[in-house]
């Protein structure tokens, strides 16, 4: 048995997910024990940075350099603060702060992607005296891969049911999907995944425009749940290539972010909408991104689509995927036993698990990559500091 703790930030840029798990076996016979489990916020002023940042600002060398030390920092703090409710861990698996990430394009002069992650997986080895596994997109890129998503193949081993075809829906700054086909379908049905588009990114950026900075994000959804959805308005956005484009595909900021917001609210005022309305049109593209990647790349339709991630908690979200997949049921990852706000650390903290014990961590089927390879850089520590 081993713990590790598993760290993350998303696109959300909400905080950091920190988990303490307990890890026995490797892969058909992984069994996983939450220990512990917390989120961190950043400091106001660093995640008003790192927002910045993915939006395209442009930024000194000096200044990079600058916040990914305080990336890393941070990190280091949420490991030593989610380690003092659990036994010594005696791994890290971090994914770091996402803040660009570019698929792979066939037709650039070198087809390769490029993903880069703040917070730097030597620091926090270094800071908190614990062997740290970090840099795990690269890998995957350098075999022709998208990078991301990295989860699925977790969830295979977690989520998996012997006689369901699942769906299981992460719906975070931007939404991704895991295939599961069930257990008996294995060799003939292989494990898929891809972002869907858009999750809570466009929304939060909408919410604290429309509010004037007074709120970050739409509770339960219920100010969207005041408006009215912009049918001609969602068909239009539904048009852009990444929707039509079939898997692998990986997106982000780079496409759903504030360049992307300006120009849907630009087009907002054709339609004269209201603010609720403006937010009710962006959760109905979130949901109709998700239903149509259903529809137009998934063999069959699964019995049940299984929700993770902070927009679970978007009732108002919740219901318009209800209607567009009726009758299928849609409930979360807690209902198969896995925590939907701690997924995603939970699953780097196995991925790191996995590279320790020399087990491929990407799916080919999922990322485009050639081959399956190794997943992430290990850093052994060389002293403990005070943070």
């Amino acid at each position: 048995m081993t713990i590790v703790i598993g760290l993350i930030s998303g696109t959300s840029v909400d905080g950091i997910d920190a988990v303490s798990v307990r890890l026995k076996g490797s892969t058909t016979d992984l069994q996983v024990q939450c220990l512990a489990k917390a989120t961190y916020p950043y400091p106001p002023q660093l995640r008003s940075q790192i927002l910045a940042l993915c939006g395209g600002a442009s930024i000194s060398v000096a200044d990079l350099a600058g916040c990914d030390d305080a990336i890393a920092v941070e990190f280091s703090r949420a490991a030593l603060n989610i380690q003092q409710q659990s036994p010594p861990a005696e791994l890290i698996g971090s994914h770091g702060q996402t803040v660009y990430h570019r698929p792979p394009h066939p037709d650039a002069t070198i087809p390769l992607g490029y993903s880069v992650q703040l917070g730097r997986p030597e620091a926090i080895a270094h800071q908190t005296g614990i062997t740290t596994v970090g840099n795990f997109r690269l890998a995957d890129i350098a075999a022709q891969g998208e990078g991301a998503p990295l989860v699925p193949a977790v969830d295979a081993y977690l989520l998996r049911h012997p006689h369901l075809y699942r769906c299981i829906q992460n719906i975070g700054g931007i939404g991704n999907v895991t295939v599961l086909p069930p257990a008996n379908m294995t060799e003939s049905h292989p494990v898929r995944g891809w972002d869907t588009g858009p999750g809570n990114a466009l929304l939060d950026l909408a919410v604290t425009y429309l509010s004037d900075g007074r709120q970050s994000y739409d509770l339960d959804g219920a100010w969207s749940h005041r408006g009215t959805p912009c049918t001609p308005l969602v068909q239009k956005l539904m048009e852009d290539p990444f929707f039509q484009t079939p898997p692998p595909k990986s997106t982000g900021r780079e496409l759903f972010g504030a360049e992307y917001l300006q120009k849907y609210l630009h087009q907002t005022q054709v339609y004269n909408l209201s603010p609720a309305d403006i937010l009710a049109t962006l959760t109905e593209l979130t949901a109709v991104s998700i239903t149509h990647s259903y529809r137009h790349f998934l063999p069959q339709l699964p019995d049940q689509v299984l929700l993770c991630g902070g927009g679970c908690h978007n009732r108002y979200l919740r219901t318009r995927l209800e209607q567009l997949l009726h009758p299928i049921p849609i409930i979360t990852t807690a209902d198969a036993g896995v925590d939907p706000d701690f997924k995603e650390a939970i699953a780097f903290a196995v991925l790191a698990y996995w590279r320790t014990l020399g087990i491929p961590g990407n799916l080919p089927e999922v990322t485009g990559a050639r081959q399956s390879v190794l997943l992430g850089n290990i850093f052994h520590p060389h002293r403990m500091i005070g943070l």
